[in-house]
This record gives C-alpha cells, sequence and structure tokens, in this order.
C-alpha cells in the first residue's frame, strides 16, 4: 500500500487489475504480486530491520521474511515505477527513469532483484516499508494466497505510474474516497482490499500510519452456513456485505 500525504488527508495509489488476469480481473487493489524463487535468496545489501524482526512481525520463518520484503519492493519497482532502495543506507533515489530498462526485465524475469540492485549499487530500505496486514485467501477458492500487506510512503521525488501490464487504470484516492466508489457500485473491492482502506481510513497523515503499533493476526475468511444461506466469515464482515452494492451481495452470500 503506497501512500502519500494530500490535501483531503493521506492519499493511496490503487490500480484496477486489467480483465484478462486469472485473478481479481477487473478489481480496484494496491500493486502487488508474488514471491520469486530468487527473492531473498541471494546476499543484498540492505538497510533497516533484519529479516528475524519481519519473521517475528509475520509469524514466518527468517529466509520466508527476507524473500516477502524483497517481493514487496520488487512488485512495488515493477508495478509502479517506485523504488525503495538508494545509492546509501540513508537515502533513496529521488528518479527513476534511469532504472527504466531495468524495471521493464524486472517484469519479465529476465533480471532479479539481487543482480538488480548490485549492478546499479544500490541498498534496499527495508525501514521504508511497514508490514500491516496478512490475509489468506478461503478454501473455497481455486486459487489460494498467502498475503502479507506492507505501508510504503511514496519517496520524495518519486512518481507512480500505470506503466504495467497488469493494470487498465491507476488512481490515487484517499481511502474515504475508495470505499465511497466501492459503495456507489464504480470499483469493486475484495475483503482483504476493504479492509485495509478501512484501516487507513482513520489515520489524518502518512506519519500517524507509519506510527501505528500493528499487530498481525492472520485472517483467513470462512464459509459457513447460516439459516440456509452461505456466508463469509470475516472481521467486520457485516459491514462489509452491509454497505455491498446490490448487484454484488451473491458473491458473498447466496442461498441454494
Amino acid at each position: 500500500m503506497l501512500v502519500r500525504d494530500g490535501a483531503a488527508g493521506p492519499e493511496v495509489f490503487l490500480q484496477r487489475r486489467v480483465g484478462a488476469m486469472a485473478f481479481a480481473a477487473g478489481m480496484t487493489v494496491f500493486p502487488g504480486g508474488g514471491v520469486d524463487p530468487s527473492d531473498g535468496t541471494a546476499d543484498i545489501a540492505w538497510s533497516g530491520p533484519e529479516p528475524a524482526w519481519w519473521a517475528a512481525r509475520f509469524q514466518t520463518t527468517e529466509p520466508r521474511a527476507k524473500a516477502l520484503v524483497c517481493a514487496a519492493v520488487r512488485e512495488t519497482f515493477e508495478e509502479c515505477g517506485v523504488l525503495l532502495a538508494g545509492p546509501t543506507a540513508d537515502s533513496v533515489v529521488s528518479d527513476t527513469t534511469a532504472y527504466r530498462d531495468a524495471r521493464g526485465k524486472l517484469e519479465r524475469r529476465e533480471l532479479s532483484l539481487a543482480a538488480f540492485l548490485a549492478e546499479s549499487e544500490l541498498v534496499l530500505r527495508a525501514d521504508l516499508l511497514l508490514p500491516w496486514a496478512n490475509w489468506i485467501t478461503p478454501v473455497v477458492e481455486q486459487r489460494r494466497y498467502d498475503t502479507r500487506f506492507f505501508v510504503a510512503v511514496l519517496p520524495e521525488g518519486q512518481l507512480a505510474d500505470g506503466a504495467t501490464s497488469e493494470a487498465a487504470d491507476v488512481q490515487w484516492r484517499t481511502p474515504a474516497q475508495a470505499l465511497d466508489r466501492w459503495r456507489a457500485g464504480e470499483d469493486i473491492l475484495l475483503p482483504p482490499t476493504w479492509s485495509q482502506l478501512d484501516a487507513l481510513s482513520r489515520f489524518a497523515t502518512t506519519a500517524e500510519i507509519l506510527a501505528a503499533d500493528v499487530v498481525i493476526e492472520p485472517i483467513m475468511p470462512e464459509l459457513t452456513r447460516t439459516d440456509g444461506a452461505q456466508v463469509l466469515h470475516f472481521p467486520d464482515n457485516k459491514r462489509y456485505f452491509a454497505d455491498l452494492p446490490d448487484q454484488r451481495k451473491l458473491r458473498g452470500s447466496h442461498r441454494d
């Protein structure tokens, strides 16, 4: 979740996925993607909390935690051109245009994150990321993911764009604006995206977001039968379904 301060409060960078995607086609989402085999396996110049710190927050192993952080940095760069790295441990690049070719190679898997950072003499800035949440796809879904959410503030001088094959449209919106569009049926939000936007809407500045003391508990929605209907249960699911536009309510609750 890439955020920045705006006139009406924090804004978050959102993408509408192209319709041809195998998962969440047409949905409005945050930039993201999967862990590559090369993520976290090579020696990377690293600044910020060590993998052990991340492992404790995300309740996973150190190698997996390192891979998750590397994947977050790589996918953020691939999908919106924002690079959480710098020439030194306490700096961050202010203009990523010089790395455009490398961005394309990363997206096409012609270049690993470790090789890119080494060749460019850049340090991965893990301290610019904040662990935020962990959602696991329900067992009823054919495609399942164990998703970790991170927050990062847009580095000064950098621009987020939509130059990725996975996004049909990109926008900066306040969480409240994004939720209003969802209620109006203009965007489609899956429960995990809705939940994070709902949480972010409670902060007045990005500094408050980064200062939040977040305790991460894995959330896996469960489909249960209630009064003859199948209902998807997750934290605040009643609020989600109460505001869900009528034409999509059958996605979360239906009768046989």
